[in-house]
């Protein structure tokens, strides 16, 4: 029971405002009603895990900028409406040979991701959901500008082949989003230690928490296995808008609830690897000249 009460009074200490000290033990007593209850139904091997990311995300944060969820959130938003605007800034300047069927795949399942993620997330980002959504939307139309080039090119295989492998992807997601909460009781249920541990944590492989920063590795990944593509082929805005996000992301990923590593990791990478590409591109066209 100690270690319920310590981590109430933790939860409900946040040093946000001064609140009256009948408001204080309310609140600690409906922490500790909730703790008692996971006590009762987690099993042993996670309850330490769900006690210690419960206190470490209810913590205080020193204020500032630089501590401020909320206005790193919010300059990854506007990065992340850049990718928006890069993909119709292209869809309306640039022609469909340049759109890459692997980055433009990406960049959908990754702003899906995203758009959830950041609805759940606390706190929540509806600024940052909202332009994931208008992204999906955005690389939706550059993916039917692309096939409808390749198509008139007479490129079908490639076509084809990339519509087995989204309907395999599609299937796949579909099975896991089915049976996700069976699988994840099951290992919670098995006490397997640290096994048991990460399927029940708050960012496990169970939620939006990990699959959202693991999707960010396929536009890394992207940009890595791509390193010499051609600078005529690279988008000035759409690489300007990646290496900033990867920037935003690095430290906003350190400041939500709960704190996401996995997050933090990819966009540090994506900043790496966009910053690349986008360096140059400049130097071709604006140093080089």
């Amino acid at each position: 029971m100690s270690i319920l009460r310590a981590c109430a009074t933790r939860a409900v200490s946040r040093g946000v405002a001064p609140v009256q000290q009948q408001q204080q033990q309310q609140r600690q007593r409906q922490v500790v009603a909730v703790l008692r209850r996971l006590k009762a139904t987690v099993p042993p091997a996670v309850e330490e895990t769900l006690v210690k990311e419960a206190a470490e995300a209810t913590a205080a944060k020193p204020k500032g900028m630089w501590n401020s969820a909320e206005f790193w959130g919010a300059a990854g938003a506007l990065a992340g409406w850049g990718m928006t605007g890069a993909a119709i800034w292209d869809a309306s300047t640039a022609g469909p040979e340049l759109i890459s069927l692997n980055m433009t795949s990406v960049m959908i399942v990754y702003s899906s991701l995203f758009c959830r993620w950041a609805f759940v997330v606390k706190p929540q980002n509806l600024l940052l959901s909202a332009c994931h959504g208008s992204n999906v939307i955005a690389q939706c139309n550059q993916m039917r500008r692309a096939v409808e080039y390749k198509l008139s090119k007479g490129e079908t295989e490639e076509v084809n082949e990339l519509g087995q492998k989204a309907g395999i992807f599609g299937l796949g997601v579909a099975g896991l989003i089915a049976t996700g909460p069976m699988m994840q009781s099951a290992l919670v249920g098995m006490e397997l230690g640290p096994v048991s541990a990460v399927a029940g944590a708050a960012a496990g492989p169970f939620t939006t928490h990990f699959w959202a920063p693991m999707s960010k590795w396929l536009i890394s990944g992207a940009s890595f296995l791509d390193l010499d593509r051609p600078t005529d082929k690279i988008s000035l805005a759409q690489y300007t808008a990646l290496t900033l996000t990867g920037a935003f992301f690095s430290r906003y990923a350190l400041l939500v609830t709960p704190v996401n590593y996995t997050l933090c990791s990819v966009n540090i990478a994506l900043f790496g690897s966009s910053a690349w590409h986008l360096g140059r591109k400049v130097k071709a066209d604006f140093i080089d000249e």
